[in-house]
């Protein structure tokens, strides 16, 4: 799954009414034409998929009037800077209809606009009616020149500080300073205020997490953290924590307040005697209480306190002498940050001790992390098994395929549902990156177009996410050839060896090199982190450039890709684990090690480009999935299956300018691979 912070925000805010499914050609320009709005027509044309936001507009614009101020910015994030966020903090999607995940919306009293980059130009042109305007664009800077040049000289721009992260709120100070225009943070949402049916909490119940999925006690991890705290030189009295991974993680406990994401609203503050646990207390059970050691006071006792009166509690523990808070930036809120007053009773870092301890996997949680991707494994071959059998049909399409693979993953061992809203996409809807099927842009799949499907799975012991791109058909010359650069990519990155603590993004270029060389890239992201029934990116791991240092233990996907606008697009991606490499002279040294295990499709594969090593190293990858998945797939009577899975990974001999496989003997061809590399 692209790594570039993306999220589908959810339907159950947008289009409740557009129910009726149309299946669409295939000529991408007519697609386009017919699903896209167009206001410059009269009356404006509007697809089906466009959404009336005159009433909420109508409605916002009174509420800043009774507020004085002339504009006002709904982020497209929740109170913890989440990147998958609830129904009902979905704001931007309830004010504008689009619910892509990056965005910044911005209303005056004459004007609405969305600023959204280029994955979602499309989805916003089909979502939005002709109240909003769209800015191609999502840096700082670009909002902020639209707002001098709309809000009067002396005007005030309202925010809601729990939206803004530390930074967002420093670059729009920064942008506005010498404008005479200036920020309000206003803590009471104006969007909630006119927003009369938006979804509550979910009432479900926290999930303990068993003790065959963790190492750690709760209790040892509490420890652990305060022995980071004790041991910083700018001695920290507490620790907030604000991000929804981190209280979960730190008391191995599960929610189900988002789609996708098995978190809970929450805040942690850890000292060195107490520790306050933030959430909604009317979820905690009797067994959680005795779990939390709830009754009790000490320095492993948890003293639980209301979700909503965070902003309270901190105020008054900030204003005890001689105590400094450390925050990670990236994930607290301007809100609370504001309160922590003065400044030296205040340390930050751009992540907290929980997220860089957590990035880092114990033997635990690798070793059944590495079986959920086994069992997920099983899944998506038998998607893959079965589409290449019904395709020719010509009955199955987009929707039908994601549906599929959901239900095969349900059937697995600890499954808890998908890790994130399947891309089930054919045709010119691959080249749209971050594309999820819907009833109106669903297209049937054919023996004509390539097939890409970046799906995942919740389970209990570990979260999965895997791309693999197909073709039913026969592919054109430059189809195999972009197909085989991406596959080059990705091997390049996942063989590489490199001393530990080597960032990412130092890394990254592997995966594009065979794709500059003939004038070829992609526009996201090359990896994100990938958790132990977590979210799909668990950051700070992975290729960019706030990401931290690579050191063993972490996991992270793997995906380069192409797209061919209104063609077809391309995604290659598997997760991996950063192991030691053993090098001939260095000891610090690591390389990476691919858990994922699903064989690529051959006829995309064009292995006159490959090196011998890069050869060698497809053999021995598809040496690893027979190893390890055959015995799953025997284990649960899926001897089709496995049949399949031994077809589609019969080693690979260089030959001409074709995959050549000899059916003879699997030892004399992994012979010959050994020899073309010596030689």
């Amino acid at each position: 799954m692209p790594s570039c912070g993306w999220m589908l925000a959810l339907s159950l805010v947008m289009l409740a009414g557009n129910k009726a499914g149309v299946s669409l050609g295939a000529a991408a320009a007519a697609v386009y034409e017919r699903t896209e709005r167009n206001c410059s027509l009269s009356p404006p044309y509007l697809p089906s998929t466009a959404v009336n936001t005159t009433l909420q507009l109508q409605e916002l614009r009174e509420q800043m009037l009774s507020f004085k101020i002339s504009a006002y910015i709904i982020p497209g994030t929740d109170a913890h800077l989440s990147e998958y966020i609830a129904p009902r903090d979905a704001r931007m999607a309830f004010m504008t209809g689009f619910t892509g995940s990056a965005g910044t919306a911005v209303v005056t009293q004459t004007k609405a606009t969305l600023w959204t980059d280029s994955r979602y130009w499309v989805q916003a042109e089909r979502q939005m009616d002709c109240n909003w305007e769209l800015e191609m664009d999502v840096s700082i800077s670009s909002v902020a020149e639209w707002l001098i040049s709309e809000v009067p000289p002396g005007g005030e721009i309202g925010f809601d500080p729990f939206l803004f992260s530390l930074k967002t709120q420093e670059d729009y100070s920064i942008s506005l300073e010498s404008s005479n225009r200036s920020l309000k943070s206003m803590p009471g949402n104006l969007v909630d205020r006119v927003w009369t049916n938006r979804p509550p909490v979910p009432p479900d119940s926290l999930t303990i997490l068993p003790d065959t999925v963790i190492q750690r006690p709760w209790q040892v991890k509490v420890e652990q953290i305060r022995s980071q705290m004790k041991d910083s030189p700018y001695q920290p009295t507490a620790l907030l924590l604000s991000a929804l991974d981190e209280t979960a993680w730190m008391f191995n406990l599960r929610g189900n307040d988002i789609p996708y994401n098995p978190f809970f609203y929450s805040y942690t503050l850890l000292t060195m005697e107490e520790i306050w646990l933030f959430l909604h207390t009317d979820r905690v059970t009797d067994e959680l209480r005795v779990y939390l050691n709830a009754s009790c006071d000490g320095p492993l006792c948890v003293q639980l306190k209301s979700y909503d009166s965070v902003l309270n509690d901190l105020k008054t523990f900030v204003g005890q002498p001689g105590v400094k808070v450390w925050i990670g930036t990236e994930y607290t809120n301007y809100a609370l940050k504001e309160i922590i007053t003065p400044e030296d009773k205040l340390m930050t870092t751009s992540y907290s001790p929980v997220l860089t301890t957590k990035a880092v996997k114990d033997e635990t949680e690798q070793r059944i992390l590495r079986d959920a991707h086994v069992r997920d494994a099983v899944a998506v071959i038998q998607l893959l098994m079965w589409l290449e059998k019904a395709v020719p049909g010509g009955k199955e399409t987009e929707l039908s395929a994601a549906a599929y693979v959901n239900m095969c993953r349900s059937k697995q061992k600890h499954n808890r549902g998908p890790s994130f809203e399947t891309i089930s996409a054919s045709g010119p809807n691959a080249a749209l990156a971050h594309y999820s099927p819907t009833n109106e842009t669903n297209r049937r799949l054919t023996v004509d177009e390539m097939y890409l499907v970046d799906s995942g799975g919740q389970y209990l012991d570990g979260t999965t996410d895997i791309t693999r791109t197909v073709h039913w058909g026969t592919p054109t010359a430059m189809q195999k050839e972009a197909f085989t650069r991406v596959l080059m990519g990705n091997i390049e990155i996942s063989r590489t060896i490199f001393p530990s603590g080597t960032r990412g993004v130092n890394m990254e270029m592997l995966g594009r090199r065979s794709l500059w060389e003939v004038g070829l890239n992609y526009g996201h992201g090359t990896g994100h982190g990938v958790g132990n029934y977590f979210g799909v990116h668990e950051w700070p791991v992975g290729f960019q450039g706030n990401n931290i240092p690579f050191k063993a233990g972490m996991f992270t996907s793997i995906e380069p890709g192409y797209y061919k606008e209104n063609d077809f697009g391309i995604r290659i991606e598997d997760v991996a684990v950063t192991v030691p490499a053993h090098t001939k002279y260095g000891n610090n040294y690591l390389t990476f090690d691919t858990v994922s295990l699903v064989p690529y499709d051959r006829k995309l594969i064009e292995t006159s480009l490959l090196s011998p090593v890069q050869l060698q190293w497809l053999n021995k990858y598809y040496e690893t999935v027979r190893r390890l998945v055959g015995p799953e797939l025997l284990k649960q009577g899926l001897h089709t299956e496995n049949e399949w899975m031994l077809k589609h990974t019969e080693p690979f001999m260089q030959s001409g300018s074709s995959a050549s496989i000899c059916s003879s003997s699997l030892t004399l061809i992994s012979l010959a691979v050994a020899l073309l590399h010596i030689i």
